[in-house]
């Protein structure tokens, strides 16, 4: 198995319609060993044509860009590449865009303002197969939809093939908790929580953790909480 130190770095793509952003990303990014940028997009229809030219692992995807919004360019990245990981850019910690974001598949979504290394380490976390989501802003962002009114919304998403104690750990996971939240609230093992998440995904066809938060709020789990 490969070392830290020799493993190939993690190929980033960065979608932003600002020059400067784009290019302050891009020295931040090159200077971490563990990564590498590979292209640069100044909107969403370059960074799905991109995408398609270059595979990134990761995309660093600003929400709000002309031609293609980053949601829609999200869209059409992870139908045409479900193994793509995009990691959305947002000013707002409450952006309109984020759950629309989430349910096209993103795995989740920071701050323009997070600081360097907590960017750093997000671009590894979903590189790595996990979804990224701040619990504090995971937590505020549920509230806000479960609070609107969303005629949309479509039929509540079954949650019958899932045991009970599956059924706390997702209500968990809506809620924003992380996996040691989630342990010491029920009283688990961490290895526990990471098993019935993973059973979680597979019996409710989830890709990740963001999609098991959609099902959370989809479901109704949430607003009967």
């Amino acid at each position: 198995m490969n070392s830290p130190a020799t493993r190939t770095p993690i190929s980033v793509l960065i979608a932003d319609d600002q020059a400067l952003v784009r290019g302050a990303f891009g020295v931040l990014v090159d200077a971490d060993p563990r990564m590498r940028v590979v292209a640069a997009a100044a909107d969403g229809a370059q960074a799905v044509t991109l995408c398609a030219e270059h595979c990134p692992q990761v995309v660093l995807m600003d929400v709000r860009m002309p031609e293609l919004d980053g949601v829609e360019a999200t869209r059409r990245i992870t139908t045409r590449d479900p193994a793509v990981k995009i990691l959305m850019l947002t000013t707002f910690d409450l952006d309109e865009y984020v759950f629309g974001a989430l349910r096209a598949g993103a795995c989740g979504f920071l701050l323009k303002d997070t600081p360097p290394e907590e960017l750093l380490n997000a671009i590894a976390v979903v590189a790595d197969g996990e979804a990224l989501l701040s619990p504090t802003v995971t937590r505020r962002l549920i509230e806000e939809f479960t609070r609107r009114p969303e005629p949309a919304r479509g039929p509540l998403r079954s949650l019958d093939g899932l045991t009970d104690r599956e059924r706390d750990v997702l209500l968990l996971i809506g809620r924003g908790l992380s996996n040691a939240e989630i342990a010491d609230r029920l009283h688990l093992a961490a290895p526990t929580v990471k098993t019935h998440i993973s059973r979680l995904l597979a019996k409710l066809q989830a890709r990740d953790r963001a999609q098991l938060v959609i099902a959370a709020y989809e479901s109704g789990l949430l607003d009967s909480a």
